[in-house]
């Protein structure tokens, strides 16, 4: 069993990386919208979300009215609902505090650690502890250290920062198709299927609905393929 926070610190420092790349990145971006050191730093703080900062941050350069920014940011991190749900029963912990602090610090690459780790050892609440605060507390000092340096990079595309996120889920999906060798036919399946519905539903929905959409109908079709073969 991972029941150690030292062993969540452990499984979480290659992500670190990310983090310091991504948050870096994010930071620059952010003080080319015009918004400051500590703007961006509490932003981190209380959203914790890259891919809703980076959102936030373009719409704010859009001047977008703040309704749509919220709608869109709410719309983005849905999908932690579905993380959380999914996490949930691979956790070996009932304590509500537990829960309330794994859920609240959850983020994409943790959730994918956790699931990949889950499919050796059962992990616990001291596991995922370690895991998030090391991602929580990386992702804080790699977007202010961006904040404070972001004066010297004008013109983030041009270095192509803004494509660091991209980068790094693309990165977690190799992973995630190397833990689950024997099921890599399945996992093909599904990501041309997620990528039909996208391109089907993006001519009647939103781009933020689209993807959730997208995600939520493959996601679906996986669990009940993955059920209807191990009957």
């Amino acid at each position: 069993m991972a029941s150690s926070f030292q062993a969540g610190v452990k499984a979480c420092l290659p992500t670190v990386l990310g983090y310091l790349g991504i948050g870096f990145s994010a930071g620059i971006v952010g003080r080319a919208a015009g918004l400051s050191p500590l703007e961006i730093g509490l932003m981190s703080i209380l959203i914790y979300a890259g891919a809703a900062q980076f959102i936030i941050t373009s719409l704010l350069l859009l001047n977008s009215p703040f309704s749509a920014i919220i709608l869109t940011t709410f719309i983005v991190n849905s999908r932690h609902l579905l993380m959380s749900m999914t996490l949930a029963p691979r956790v070996a912990s009932r304590n509500r505090f537990d829960q309330f602090g794994i859920g609240a610090l959850l983020t994409d690459e943790s959730f994918a650690v956790a699931m990949n780790t889950s499919l050796k050892q059962t992990i616990d609440a001291k596991f995922m502890h370690g895991l998030n605060l090391t991602a929580y507390f990386s992702w804080i000092a790699s977007t202010v250290l961006g904040a404070l340096v972001g004066s010297w990079f004008p013109d983030p595309e041009r270095f192509g920062l803004d494509f660091a996120l991209t980068a790094m889920f693309i990165g977690l999906l190799y992973l995630q198709f190397e833990s689950e060798r024997s099921r890599v036919v399945l996992n093909a399946i599904l990501l041309v299927m997620v990528f039909v519905l996208l391109y089907i539903s993006m001519r009647y929905l939103s781009p933020e609905l689209a993807v959730l959409f997208a995600t939520m109908t493959a996601a679906s079709m996986g669990v009940v393929i993955s059920r209807w073969k191990s009957v």
